[in-house]
């Protein structure tokens, strides 16, 4: 905290010190999400390369002199952050790429990028002395929430839309949550999340509203620089839902940025799903966002009114982006296309950063030349069903040598 030297509203721009406990501005309500500014001078002497070569911790808190909250000993909780970055061996030459990464979150504790965010919800409970802690969520920030709390003896109370997928709901209750069920949107779900937190005084760790998360979720991107030994590539795609994972992203660069780390911040391809996609419709049609249905398998993307779009508009507009929009059935494709080249097993909305790359190179926004980085967001193990619609159906045989020697003759 010694580095920070407060707060900036995102909105009207006024800034706010002192006030460590604010979460969005005063004057702007709800929608005045706050930005947290650094004093950069003062941290450079404490974040070089030199330095994190010899940082033994390999979680996300080896990034910590350059973050919002941190914990005393990493000890208690889990081991977030770390997860690898891969060179694709196949995958770039099926897409038409020369060089191609894809960032593996799902292999995070609860199984995707969220858990970055909710370690810092719970380092900053703690800090706070506040017992529980809440959010809405379409799944794997519930999920990821409720594990990390577990961990550190702290309770949950988790609202999702129904239309959750069963593999988050599994672990929100594995991880003793308390979780409701809200018959209606994921609007429905956060708008009820927020009435439950002021009503009960518990820990607000939605994501669009909470600063902090944020500065959680922005060291995937420290990551991805750290191990592209800080040459940092054209573009980083990012699956979009609420807005808050892009905006970490171009966070996390442009912290690097300030500190003379790394030369440039990459371009950031913010994909959405065509039956979900408000952001991208502003885009195209150079308007205000306005709310859009609900209708994708990508449920982590499946937000019709963002809660950061500030932020998440910023973060293209400033790193020269853009925004696209896929289908269904190409995130579908694209879930399949990794998984069989590369052994990856990501969830659709972690599919739709590849999609996107595709749908990109098809419309000669991507070139072939260029460097580019997908961040899968979760495990796919979180949705079995649409795991399966991408995969195809199994081959069933009756006991007896002569069927399997047709089928693998076949």
């Amino acid at each position: 905290m010694a580095y920070i030297k407060g707060y900036e509203c995102t909105i009207c721009k006024t800034q706010y010190e002192g006030m460590e406990n604010l979460h969005t501005c005063p004057k702007c309500g709800e929608k005045g999400i706050l930005e947290i500014v650094y004093d950069y001078k003062k941290i450079k002497s404490k974040f070089t390369k030199a330095q994190l070569t010899n940082c033994t911790d390999k979680s996300m808190w080896r990034y910590r002199v350059a973050m919002s909250v941190t914990p005393g000993s990493t000890e208690k909780y889990l081991k977030v952050g770390g997860t690898p970055l891969y060179r694709t061996r196949r995958l770039g030459g099926v897409l038409g790429l020369k060089k191609l990464y894809v960032k593996d979150e799902g292999l995070n504790p609860t199984a995707s990028l969220k858990d970055r965010a909710s370690a810092v919800a719970v380092a900053d409970a703690i800090k706070m002395k506040v017992k529980t802690l809440c959010c809405s969520s379409t799944g794997n920030a519930a999920s990821s929430l409720a594990g990390n709390a577990s961990r550190t003896g702290h309770d949950t109370v988790i609202f999702v839309p129904e239309r959750a997928p069963i593999g988050k709901l599994a672990q929100l209750l594995i991880f003793s949550a308390k979780v409701i069920v809200v018959n209606g949107s994921y609007r429905d779900a956060f708008e009820m999340s927020q009435k439950a937190i002021e009503k009960w005084g518990w820990y607000n760790r939605n994501a669009a509203i909470n600063p902090h998360l944020v500065e959680g979720k922005k060291t995937v991107a420290m990551e991805i620089a750290e191990q592209m030994d800080w040459k940092v590539p054209d573009w980083v795609s990012v699956s979009v839902g609420d807005g808050c994972t892009v905006s970490g992203v171009y966070k996390g660069f442009y912290d690097l940025l300030q500190l003379g780390i790394i030369e440039r911040i990459p371009r950031l391809l913010g994909v959405q799903s065509d039956g979900c996609s408000p952001f991208v419709n502003a885009f195209i049609k150079n308007k205000p966002l306005e709310p859009a249905e609900e209708n994708t398998i990508a449920d982590s993307i499946s937000v019709g009114i963002p809660r950061n779009p500030v932020k998440a508009n910023r973060a293209i507009e400033k790193s020269e982006g853009i925004w696209i929009a896929v289908s269904d059935h190409n995130i579908l494709k694209a879930m399949k296309t990794l998984g069989s080249n590369e052994g990856i097993f990501t969830e659709p909305a972690g599919a739709a950063s590849i999609a996107g790359i595709e749908e990109a190179l098809k419309l000669g926004i991507i070139k072939s030349s260029e460097t580019v980085c997908a961040i899968a967001t979760g495990n796919g193990l979180k949705d079995t069903k649409n795991a399966m619609e991408a995969a195809g159906k199994p081959i069933y045989i009756e006991p007896d040598m002569s069927e399997l020697l047709k089928v693998i003759g076949q």
